[in-house]
């Protein structure tokens, strides 16, 4: 590791799948969180060490049992150490990294970077879930067996506009859908109280009438005016198919941060190995990490973005798209609990992204 970080960055960076003044950072803030005292049985592990063998683990998939070929510790040693760093990760950085806004400023700073880089007003963050496939736990039926034939834990996660986590929930069962996960969620329980703190109502740029503000899904999610989502794909007009194209190019971001989280942390994409609550540990130690590099290294994920061909054209597909992703959740098509007052909101933003106010130059020709 000495020489790899002295002599030869890339292969650093290759081996940890992230930079070294990175993990120079994680040293620092995390080792002594780490860091045991020698006893008279043994000397304790180094916390470098410790943190680079968590780090390859999550950045590689590979089983204890191969990995203590490499790192001459036993693979009963390895599963107590994965589990000490992770939890040492969260205790530093999870208040700083993986907090949801809970002010009308810190939401209204989400909804304006959506409307500038995407151009969908009034967004506070994009929803979807994923299957994280996990070995079938002792006992536990059909419980985590899903639809796609094996057995999972699912990642419900809200993404703001620049591919960081806002929020996740990993207590769903695989046999569950996202509908489910999110009916039961605090997330909907605290939308639908005005708990979380959300702008009050105001109109969509150069416009008279006031439209709350909300999350945006697919059809898993029943329609809200705090949850807007596409219009049914039978016999859509073409300003339905514009609305539909606008809002799923808003909603693309979601896809995005699952992609680049799955492709620099390739634990979550084969079938862990390890008890539910430590996979639930270690992809929540993934979103923190995830949203470190973000925040510290913004270009570094950049080729793994869905990119922009010009200021006025659609995307370039990122290299997520060309690496093995983690699994859809189901989508169930349950009856139509959309409210009137959903269905008119998602109606009048419809209007607007088909009016001058709302429309782009080139939406007509991607649909």
């Amino acid at each position: 590791m000495a020489e790899l970080q002295a002599e030869d960055q890339a292969s650093f960076h290759n081996f940890l799948r992230m930079p070294a003044v990175m993990f120079d950072e994680l040293r620092q803030r995390v080792g002594p969180r780490i860091t045991k005292k020698d006893t008279c049985f043994r000397p304790a592990l180094d916390p470098d060490m410790k943190l680079a063998l968590t780090l390859r683990h999550l950045a590689s998939g590979d089983s204890y049992a191969s990995q203590k070929f490499a790192w001459r510790v036993p693979h009963n040693t390895q599963s107590l150490v994965v589990r000490e760093v992770c939890h040492a990760i969260l205790d530093e950085y999870l208040d700083e990294m993986l907090t949801c806004p809970s002010t009308p400023e810190e939401w209204k700073e989400v909804a304006d970077r959506f409307y500038q880089r995407w151009n969908f007003p009034h967004v506070l963050g994009a929803l979807d879930g994923k299957h994280v496939a996990i070995r079938c736990p002792a006992e536990s039926g059909s419980l985590y067996y899903n639809y796609k034939g094996f057995y999972s834990i699912v990642l419900l996660a809200l993404v703001d506009s620049d591919y960081k986590f806002l929020w996740a929930d990993l207590g769903g069962l695989g046999s569950a859908s996202d509908a489910q996960i999110y009916n039961s969620s605090e997330l909907k329980h605290g939308a639908e109280e005005d708990l979380l703190g959300f702008p009050q109502p105001i109109p969509l740029p150069q416009d008279t009438t006031d439209v709350p503000y909300f999350f945006i899904g697919d059809d898993a999610f029943a329609l809200r005016a705090y949850m807007m989502k596409p219009y049914s794909l039978r016999g859509l007009s073409q300003e339905e198919r514009i609305f539909n194209y606008r809002l799923s190019r808003a909603r693309r971001v979601v896809e995005n941060a699952f992609g680049i989280l799955a492709n620099r942390f390739q634990v979550i994409l084969g079938t862990m190995q390890h008890k539910p609550e430590t996979v639930k540990l270690i992809v929540k130690t993934c979103l923190v990490l995830h949203n470190l590099m973000r925040v510290r290294y913004p270009t570094l994920q950049n080729q793994q973005l869905d990119q922009p061909e010009g200021p006025e054209e659609d995307f370039v597909p990122g290299a997520w798209r060309d690496g093995f992703n983690m699994e859809d959740t189901q989508v169930v098509a349950g009856p139509n609990t959309a409210t009137k007052e959903a269905k008119k909101q998602r109606n009048l933003i419809k209007h607007w992204v088909n009016s001058s106010a709302g429309a782009l130059d080139w939406q007509d020709r991607m649909v």
